[in-house]
């Protein structure tokens, strides 16, 4: 029985690494991509680097696939427990013979509220684009925007609304507990829910990727590790809260120091 399990949580610790180094590759070769030739690539689509020029609708569509990207390799690694909190207790349905569900359906409700954000996000940046607030690196232009931007981030991260979400994606057992349905749409929708809570407390750090650029490997790493250490780090709500204090910091630094 021992071996069973160990198996299955080595194939799902498998898949999600996987899931999220295909991520993180294909983000490295756009963004190399858009240095070296100017030129990024996705799904068949090319949107030349720098670009001053009005962008038509269209562009939204390689900017939400460069934002679903993202967001995949950015959240899959946080949200590796939740996920693997899950399939053990459809390992265990499944040993009891009673009615389980694959991992995949609840996998797939929470990629689709990250998916919802990407699509809010490719728009903000089409938006930000036409407001010609974003440099054509896509860093951010006005030290207003940037600054304030960091300064919400510092804030929100003392709020009770990010200590409620982030309590939420702490405690997967305590969530599937508390949050349970049965059979594939209440899977789904049990996903859709940790989609929600995970948004609730990452959606305006995921917001700072205007302010270093949003293909910045650096800014976009850095963030991402912040988001796992809050997440499974013992002193996580102090991991966050320390965060906030230097992000508020540099914000109002940002906003005197050029205006």
């Amino acid at each position: 029985m021992e071996a069973i399990f160990k198996r299955d949580r080595l194939m799902a610790i498998v898949m999600l690494g996987a899931m999220a180094a295909l991520a993180w590759g294909y983000l490295v070769h756009e963004a190399r991509a858009m240095v070296d030739t100017g030129v990024c690539c996705c799904a068949g689509m090319k949107m030349s680097w720098p670009d001053t020029s009005a962008w038509n609708t269209a562009t939204l569509i390689p900017l939400f696939l460069m934002w679903t990207e993202m967001m995949v390799a950015m959240m899959i690694p946080s949200a590796a427990p939740m996920i693997l909190t899950f399939a053990m207790v459809q390992r265990k349905r499944r040993e009891s013979e009673r009615p389980f569900v694959p991992t995949g359906i609840f996998l797939l409700g929470y990629l689709v509220v990250w998916t919802g954000f990407s699509a809010l996000a490719a728009l903000a940046q089409w938006v930000l684009h036409a407001e010609a607030l974003l440099s054509p690196m896509m860093v951010s232009t006005s030290p207003i925007l940037g600054g304030g931007l960091l300064i919400v981030a510092g804030i929100f991260q003392w709020t009770p609304l990010k200590n409620a979400c982030l309590t939420h994606c702490r405690s997967p057992l305590g969530f599937l507990m508390t949050d349970w349905r049965e059979g594939r749409w209440g899977a789904f929708k049990i996903g859709l829910k940790h989609g929600a809570y995970c948004t609730g407390c990452c959606w305006i750090l995921m917001a700072l990727l205007f302010v270093a650029g949003v293909m910045n490997l650096w800014w976009i790493a850095i963030i991402a590790v912040l988001v796992l250490l809050e997440k499974v780090a013992p002193k996580g709500f102090g991991v966050g809260k320390i965060a906030g204090v230097f992000l508020a910091v540099w914000g109002v630094w940002m906003i005197a120091a050029r205006t």
